[in-house]
């Protein structure tokens, strides 16, 4: 049963917000916050009811607690990612790496520790929804890296004849190196080109997602093609030889 599913006047924009959380106080407190920017926004407090809810209405974001009773946030993420590339920003209780790594794993493109500003929250969902529009904006003919090729305007991504699935942060990462060859990127500027000017949250965010791109790409680490790695700097792309 779902103990509350609330959705105010739409924006403009037409965007959606799932916020799921089983402490029905915080839970409520992100939705005002949302509300007052003119979001929908819908509740859930478990995680088979935040599932349903997702099909349901078809979220542009998801703010997604990971300490759910029954199925935990990791898992809701897990099955989310079957169905829908809705953002996804996990809340954690715990501020540990390994909480960071797993969640982001299955396709969290953000993270929060509690307790955390309502206001950043929202100001990181914002910035994320802009992502889309700044992408496109950019977008030009396909970029070619040895076998593989990066259609921004169709945001895919395939190696000879294989399409690669990535999240969209995945992707707009891959895009930001992609659009400077050559170009040694530190990881303040992918936050501030991917994520946003003045992102505060930390730079071992960039790795996170570097590495999660490396294994969809079957780049080795060790000896890249396509992400190359400058020590002490960034990151770059590669020619993929």
């Amino acid at each position: 049963m779902l103990v509350h599913h609330e959705v105010v006047d739409p924006t403009p924009a037409g965007y959606r917000a799932l916020v799921v959380d089983d402490e029905t106080a915080l839970a409520g407190v992100v939705a005002s916050y949302l509300e007052r920017e003119q979001f929908e926004v819908s509740l859930a407090h478990t995680g088979p009811d935040a599932l349903t809810l997702a099909r349901e209405v078809d979220p542009d974001v998801v703010v997604l607690d990971l300490g759910l009773p029954g199925i935990d946030g990791i898992e809701v993420c897990r099955r989310l990612r079957t169905f829908s590339d809705a953002y996804v920003v996990m809340l954690t209780a715990r501020d540990t790496e390994l909480d960071t790594i797993v969640g982001l794993s299955v396709g969290a493109d953000d993270y929060l520790t509690k307790p955390f500003s309502p206001r950043e929250l929202v100001a990181r969902v914002r910035a994320m929804l802009r992502r889309p529009r700044n992408t496109a904006a950019t977008a030009e003919n396909d970029r070619v890296f040895g076998p593989l090729r990066i259609n921004v305007a169709g945001r895919e991504v395939s190696i000879g004849d294989e399409p690669i699935v990535l999240t969209r942060t995945e992707f707009d990462v891959l895009a930001a190196l992609s659009a400077h060859p050559g170009v040694v990127l530190s990881r303040r500027q992918l936050l501030e080109t991917v994520w946003e000017p003045g992102y505060v949250g930390s730079e071992h965010l960039v790795d996170v997602h570097i590495g999660h791109l490396r294994r969809k790409l079957g780049d080795d680490p060790a000896d890249p093609r396509y992400v190359m790695t400058v020590r002490g700097v960034g990151y770059r792309m590669g020619t993929g030889r």
